[in-house]
């Protein structure tokens, strides 16, 4: 049976489409503890007609929209007994009411207000009956100013896949809309108006099975030598560096670089445990011409200027604490697989891990030491990233991976076994230009990505309209104070460019949080 590229890029048959190996495993890793969605928080200048009415005209905006985006009215069909991955099918309709939300911040509607609903709303798990996103404007901040949060299932999109989906949502021009009556005409957009039943569903689902199978076995053999060539350099042969180009004498290149090129497994930090279901988020906003000055002068890479800057803040953020390592900290890093002009809503990414220099004082030099590290890493990735598996069969995955995310979050094993990595950074290219929503200017990008036992925290950084937008997301257990690791990476970006405080790297929340602070509240339509 051939399956056809559906809506996004996604193998599909008929009307049911199937989510790739690494989309699903998203899917099994997610625990009450650990919802699986990433998302991003906005802040927008009032549309020239003003803020009344905005909510439901995004409402309205996003009905008729829905086509532009499969995420928006695909959800999942289970397999029979879990024997399977799950498979998308077109919805018969979406609850706008649902997805599209207002809220209202309580006085004085600091952005820190907006930081803490947005933390508490990126804890909530999407409801998988329904198509896994969710919107909610946010009023009554201070500055008159609109925010706006926004998730979507991992197993539905990646980063780079996010980017295209912000584009069926937003504008590049101001043109200006009207804005909707205070409730839209219908809250319900019909989708198709009828869903394949579980019978052909699972019939398609058994056929992509059988095609995946037959798929992996004639990809084995060039998965097998591209692991051979990155595993023999990591067992010591004497031509080791001259695997990895460019790599001077004596590094370590293949398989040892993506594993960090300096140890097998990282240092225990606060960053290392279990996690709670409650989450702690802040900003940073940095300029991006500044950040490539500095690369520049350094003949650094702007991905490598980001994790030095990580390193500097994470290094003081635990000296501060009386817990900074011997050893540096490792960075997980994912690297995109996707080929260009590839916009499938889906994920296409692997994990490398990249020293962060923690054990280096001086900011410059932590700088080139990982400059030096990310080369050998690049040339590794080279030798394996083509063969690198994201789609593989799927029976018994449910199962199994289910049982083993459960097994690793209620028996704490995170508390107990040695870390892989201590925090994971990643890097998303985003647009160049400003973006527009219903004719208001989009003022930051922030990105709202996903902590897990073991590494609480995560540092998302998007590139948007000549910034560099951080989103730091953490376990509020483990990391309470994450406003404070943002204040400390606008300081190592001012120790990167000199020690001059150019005002360029503004954190987005005051130091002096309050210990308590009124809920932010239904606004309306809200339920």
């Amino acid at each position: 049976m051939q399956h056809d590229a559906g809506p996004g890029g996604l193998a599909t048959e008929g009307a049911v489409g199937f989510m790739n190996g690494l989309d699903a495993l998203f899917l099994y890793l997610e625990s009450p503890e650990t919802p699986m969605h990433v998302g991003s928080m906005h802040v927008f200048e009032p549309p020239a007609g003003g803020a009344a009415g905005f909510a439901a005209a995004v409402r309205a905006h996003i009905g008729a929209r829905l086509d532009r985006a499969d995420v928006f009215t695909r959800r999942l069909a289970p397999m029979p007994l879990g024997l399977a991955n799950p498979a998308w099918v077109r919805a018969a309709e979406v609850d706008l009411d649902h997805h599209v939300r207002r809220m209202r911040l309580p006085e004085p509607g600091t952005l820190a207000q907006c930081h803490d609903l947005v933390g508490s709303l990126h804890a909530r798990p999407l409801d998988p009956a329904r198509p896994l996103w969710e919107m909610v404007v946010v009023e009554g901040l201070q500055d008159g100013r609109i925010g706006f949060y926004a998730k979507v299932h991992h197993a539905g999109l990646d980063g780079q896949a996010g980017v295209a989906l912000a584009q069926a949502v937003y504008d590049v021009t101001a043109r200006a809309a009207p804005l909707a009556p205070a409730r839209p005409p219908a809250s319900s957009v019909a989708s198709t108006g009828h869903e394949p039943g579980a019978v052909r569903v699972a019939a398609a689902g058994a056929r992509h099975n059988a095609a995946q199978l037959l798929g992996l076995g004639a990809r084995l053999p060039g998965l097998l030598r591209a692991v051979a060539q990155a595993v023999v350099p990591a067992l010591g042969r004497d031509d080791a560096a001259s695997a990895v180009p460019g790599a001077p004498a004596g590094a370590p290149g293949g398989a040892a670089a993506l594993l960090g090129g300096e140890s097998l497994l990282a240092p225990r930090t606060a960053l290392n445990a279990s996690i709670s279901r409650r989450r702690a988020f802040a900003t940073l906003s940095v300029s991006m011409a500044r950040a490539r000055a500095i690369a520049q002068r350094h003949d650094a890479s702007l991905n490598d200027v980001v994790l030095a800057a990580c390193g500097g803040a994470l290094r003081d953020w635990l000296l501060a604490r009386g817990e900074l390592p011997a050893e540096s900290l490792l960075a997980a890093m994912p690297v995109s697989l996707r080929r260009a002009g590839d916009t499938s809503s889906n994920t296409q990414a692997m994990m490398a891990r990249m020293t962060l220099a923690t054990d280096v004082a001086d900011p410059l030099a932590r700088l080139h030491r990982i400059r030096d590290a990310s080369g050998r890493i690049k040339g590794a990735l080279r030798e394996v990233k083509s063969a690198v598996p994201t789609e593989f069969p799927s029976l018994g995955l449910p199962w199994l991976g289910s049982a083993l995310a459960a097994v690793w979050g209620r028996g704490r094993l995170a508390n107990r076994l040695p870390p892989l990595a201590n925090v994971i950074v990643s890097n998303v290219p985003g647009p160049a230009v400003p973006l527009y929503l219903l004719g208001a200017r989009m003022l930051h990008y922030w990105p709202v990505s996903i902590p897990y036992h073991g590494v609480a925290l995560n540092i998302t950084v998007q590139s948007y309209a000549g910034s560099l937008d951080f989103g730091l997301i953490a376990c509020r257990r483990a990391v309470p104070d994450v406003d404070a690791i943002a204040q400390r990476l606008a300081q190592a970006f001012d120790a990167l460019d000199g020690g001059a405080d150019r005002g360029a790297a503004r954190t987005h929340a005051p130091p002096d949080r309050p210990a308590r602070r009124r809920r932010a509240v239904p606004s309306g339509d809200e339920r």
